[in-house]
């Protein structure tokens, strides 16, 4: 089953932004789970799943939003650095 989410939003948002409709929904969307990705609420999977791709291409699109692949502190990285 699936769910849907509408956002009402001015008529010439995307114009202003130089995307076309379509683009402009697009990059909402991939915009909402990148957030909730990089906030932890969605696992990559899900939220690659949220935005209709793989998971791969969703990690290798990250950069385009600031958003790092793999976001550990220097505590975690080295505890798991000990344990591998």
């Amino acid at each position: 089953m699936s769910l849907q989410l509408n956002i009402d939003y001015p008529e010439t948002l995307p114009d202003a932004m130089g995307r076309t409709r379509e683009q402009f929904e697009q990059e909402a969307k991939w915009a909402m789970a990148i957030k909730l990705f990089e906030m932890k609420r969605l696992s990559s999977g899900q939220a690659a799943a949220l935005v209709g791709t793989d998971r791969v291409s969703f990690l290798l699109n990250l950069h385009r939003y600031g958003v790092a692949m793999i976001d550990l502190s220097e505590e975690e990285l080295l505890s798991d650095l000990e344990n591998a």
